[in-house]
């Protein structure tokens, strides 16, 4: 039976390997990804906020007079 550390040896060496293997993005990609990320949150974040205010007010005019 293999012992813990040969078998957190093993462990690392395959992660490794397989990290090897992994197509990454290039810069330009990643800051392009990001941006795209950054943008879609903004706009949902304003787009939320606004039915938040107009539901505020809605509740606000006919139910918490």
């Amino acid at each position: 039976m293999p012992s813990i550390s040969n078998k957190i040896t093993t462990f690392l060496k395959e992660v490794r390997l397989e990290m090897k293997k992994v197509n990454w993005p290039s810069r330009e990609e990643t800051i392009r990804y990001t941006l795209i990320v950054i943008g879609v949150s903004f706009f949902v974040a304003i787009y939320l906020g606004g039915l938040d205010y107009i539901f505020s007010l809605f509740l606000n005019r006919f139910f918490l007079k």
